[in-house]
């Protein structure tokens, strides 16, 4: 049993859905006041954990003690009793109400069946002040940024007299500046003796904000650590089983220029005087701050954004691509940023979605054919190594990097000749982006010209032939990919460019 230092002991728990065993025998604490890290790859267990924790789910077997005492959680109403409060990385608010109706939803003060207006808003007004937020309780939530709305649930957890808050990948959508917010505020919350448990993928972030970090790996826990005595290596190393090296296999062979794109003096509304090629078998790594303009760039190219001026050419022919149709038909694809809102429809399948952009091809007198839809997303299901049952899946419920995969499946159904990825492991886990490399790499030898926008120096290293660095909506630099460092690539980007000489 956890001793009194221990807000949270989870000990032994296990719990398994048909077919497979989600959690064996994993053993989990929080200390007071501590920011504990939960890591691991997509099934990991992580989820159900928090799910047993939250009341989602019972464990088969195990205990659960808070404060010392041993306790149990059948539904999600006994967990708030305790105290445990989870903020998903997709607020759950009502975006028509105010900021104050949002955090005392079904408690506000009330005399008879009239709201004492003025004093919900002026309780809301203090919690507001203690996160230092700059929004203000009247506010109504479909007003505020992405980052606000997180303070929102995090205010409405305190309000709630919270002793645990689970953080279930809180910066995923979040800019750099945004996080800093977040983080300042885990810090203010923690020396109030508020205990956390933050779920990130993004271990640079898990090593900077927590006190310890534990992995699970396939349903099991594997280790924990002191946060300040382990590097990102020894958490890939526990996290997947191999060295982190091996994420960026970038195995680049040797064969003659041929340029593919070409990109001439292009200007939009947020990016001026843009000029680059990608050539045939290379991936070209475009990086720059949030802002730089890079994601503007990329939509430009497929059509998605206007071209001001300038002029593009695919091949040695100029294209003007006036929409993503023409784009797509001139033979350019583009993964987008947010595949679960502009690269997949979720509630389809994994055959539907990969058949989508060559749904003409595959029809016949207006009637889809139906055998050489299930063939082609087959190819490519086998192709991608898309883990999933079969081709009728619902893409939802595919893991992030499986969800990429079909993404990316689709248009290599289109035999693009320039695949556009923009931020293409985002929300993955470890193991799902080493996939997602060694696919880009297996493209790139074929003679694919690749395109990658990240926002991960890493990735952009380990991955690029060639690196452009963007900076306030400008390209300032291009550097060998094999050459590069991340402190040349940050200097560019951050407008330190002189400093390079």
């Amino acid at each position: 049993m956890g001793d009194q230092k221990h807000s949270l002991y989870m000990q032994n728990i296990s719990k398994a859905f048909p077919g497979v065993q989600a959690l064996s025998d994993v053993t989990f604490d929080v200390c007071f006041g501590e920011i504990h890290a939960l890591v691991g790859e997509n099934g990991a267990g992580k989820s159900t954990l928090m799910k047993i924790l939250s009341g989602a789910y019972q464990p088969d077997n195990g205990s659960i003690v808070i404060d010392g005492e041993p306790i149990e959680i059948n539904m999600p109403s006994d967990a708030l009793s305790f105290g445990i409060v989870t903020i998903y990385q997709e607020t759950n608010l009502a975006m028509p109400l105010t900021v104050a109706e949002n955090i005392f939803m079904g408690r506000m003060p009330r005399t008879g069946p009239f709201i004492r207006w003025k004093e919900l808003f002026s309780q809301t007004q203090d919690l507001l002040t203690q996160l230092g937020a700059t929004f203000k309780a009247q506010d109504l939530v479909r007003d505020l940024s992405t980052a606000q709305r997180q303070m929102v649930e995090i205010a409405k957890a305190l309000s709630m007299d919270s002793k645990i808050i689970i953080l279930d990948e809180p910066t995923a959508s979040l800019t750099e500046s945004e996080v800093d917010i977040l983080f300042s505020i885990m810090r203010q919350l923690k020396s109030q003796g508020v205990s956390l448990v933050f779920i990130s993928h993004r271990l640079g972030e898990v090593l900077s904000i927590a006190d310890r970090v534990t992995v699970l790996r396939d349903g099991f826990w594997v280790s924990t650590d002191e946060a300040d005595l382990i590097n990102e290596e020894s958490v890939v190393r526990n996290m997947v089983g191999r060295e982190l090296s091996d994420l960026y296999a970038r195995e680049r062979k040797e064969t003659e220029v041929k340029e593919m794109l070409v990109v001439k003096n292009i200007s939009g509304r947020k990016f001026h005087n843009i000029s680059f090629e990608v050539n045939a078998g290379e991936i070209v790594g475009l990086f720059g701050l949030v802002g730089s303009g890079r994601t503007d760039v990329v939509r430009a190219i497929f059509g998605a954004e206007e071209i001001y001026e300038g002029v593009l050419e695919l091949e040695g022919k100029e294209i003007s691509p006036k929409s993503p149709k023409d784009a797509i038909n001139a033979g350019i694809a583009l993964a987008p940023e947010d595949r679960k809102v502009q690269g997949l429809i979720l509630d389809m399948s994994v055959k539907n979605n990969v058949s989508l952009p060559s749904i003409t091809e595959l029809t016949n007198y207006g009637f889809i054919l139906a055998r050489a839809e299930k063939a082609l997303a087959d190819e490519y299901k086998d192709k991608l190594a898309v883990r999933c049952p079969s081709v009728e899946t619902i893409s939802e419920s595919l893991s992030g990097g499986n969800q990429q995969k079909v993404v990316i499946a689709k248009w290599l159904a289109k035999t693009p000749k320039v695949l556009i990825l923009d931020e293409p492991t985002r929300g993955i886990d470890v193991g799902g982006k080493a996939e997602v490399h060694n696919l880009m790499s297996n493209l790139a030898n074929e003679g694919v010209a690749v395109l990658m926008v990240s926002s991960e120096l890493p990735e952009i290293l380990g991955m690029s032939d060639r690196v452009l660095i963007m900076h306030e909506k400008r390209l300032v630099a291009e550097v060998d990919g094999k050459q590069a460092t991340g402190e040349e690539v940050m200097a560019y980007a951050t407008g330190q460019k002189e400093q390079l000489g």
